[in-house]
């Protein structure tokens, strides 16, 4: 007989949310998962995102690039402190939704790069999930060691009681999606027509409004996909003894096991459907970092290795729960100029194969032009 988890149920209170707004404008130092963008790191959070683009795991075809050398994709900073906005309120779940990233240097490899959050502000949302709901915003921001601003990130969590959400029940009707041979087919055939722009430049002079970006596709979404974005961003808070003196501590962030009774992480709702149903989501989903990190793969394709991803905003809309396929498509919507660089804004759609738009955002690409190419 399976007895379901037993799930710390946290409430949302005014004692709590007046803790957190005494740390409004404080800055904090996040833990790093990984402080250098080695080569190997690279790699790893690539395989985690499955990016396969040579510029960021050959050596050997980066040296022929202008960097000389292999650089981290835009999202890589996720590998080094991933800012999720989920301190506060314990027993109370956090539900990544929203980011806004902006760049202003490359990661070359070997890098070291350090990260402190600042929690800004809280909103109360009208309740669609259940109960009281609170949009936490706050804003990462990333240095390398020669002291130069790398990105920031302003980034939005919705906090959601999980009982709250359990009794609603919103989602109760998500179930895995049953794939036909024609549409595995067709995904086969979607991952191979995917395109990598590499060394050939994209002038900006070449591209028009209206043009649209070959799709990347994502899923359907496994337990091994998750488990691979984990070792891609360094993992989480550890195994075996590091875990249990890590739960003793953060006993409300936890989820008790059905069966065998031990306190788990409430990150198995992104393993374990039976932890996620009992907070309202039948079926285990993704991580909102990872799915925001497919984006720069979409982008990264298109744009090509002379090029610079400047920003990028995107927002979660649903769920991609496990079985989900996710495409990832994009159209340039305006062209235009800026002092010294040639920018192009991108317009960003994230499909499953029930055709729901489950991310859409924007991004901003600075693109060589054959006025400045030598």
């Amino acid at each position: 007989m399976t007895t379901k988890p037993e799930v710390t149920f946290g409430q949302i209170t005014e004692e709590g949310l007046e803790k957190m707004r005494a740390k409004f404008g404080v800055p904090y130092h996040m833990i790093r998962q990984n402080e250098a963008a080695s080569k190997d790191a690279i790699r790893q959070f690539c395989n985690g995102i499955g990016d396969d683009n040579p510029m960021f795991r050959d050596p050997t075809y980066a040296t022929r690039t202008k960097w000389g050398h292999i650089i981290a994709p835009p999202f890589f900073p996720y590998a080094v402190a991933a800012p999720q906005g989920m301190e506060g309120l314990p027993g109370v779940h956090a539900f990544y939704c929203g980011c806004h990233w902006e760049w202003y240097k490359t990661i070359h490899v070997n890098d070291e790069l350090t990260c402190f959050d600042v929690p800004l502000d809280l909103k109360e949302k009208q309740g669609k999930m259940g109960g009281r709901q609170f949009l936490q915003i706050g804003k990462a921001i990333y240095h390398n060691q020669r002291g130069e601003l790398v990105c920031v990130c302003m980034h939005e969590t919705m906090r959601v009681e999980r009982q709250k959400a359990k009794e609603r029940g919103k989602y109760d009707d998500v179930t895995k999606h049953k794939y036909t041979g024609e549409e595995l087919a067709k995904i086969d055939q979607d991952y191979a027509n995917e395109e990598v722009r590499g060394q050939t430049p994209r002038f900006w002079e070449d591209v028009n409004e209206g043009d649209e970006l070959t799709p990347v596709l994502k899923g359907p979404l496994g337990q091994t996909d998750m488990v691979e974005f984990w070792v891609g961003i360094g993992g989480g808070q550890g195994a075996h003894g590091i875990r249990r003196k890590y739960m003793k501590r953060h006993p409300m962030w936890g989820v008790k096991d059905g069966q065998t009774g031990t306190l788990e992480p409430m990150a198995d709702v992104h393993y374990e459907s039976d932890k996620s149903d009992a907070i309202g989501v039948p079926v285990a989903y993704d991580l909102a970092m990872q799915r925001f990190s497919w984006s720069g793969h979409l982008l990264c394709n298109w744009m090509g290795n002379d090029a610079f991803l400047k920003s990028v905003r995107l927002r979660c809309m649903r769920f991609n729960v496990f079985g989900d396929t996710q495409w990832l498509s994009g159209k340039v919507i305006k062209k235009y100029q800026e002092k010294d660089e040639w920018l192009v804004d991108v317009e960003v759609s994230t499909k499953n194969q029930r055709g729901e738009e489950i991310m859409p955002g924007t991004a901003t690409i600075s693109l060589p032009s054959k006025v400045m190419w030598v």
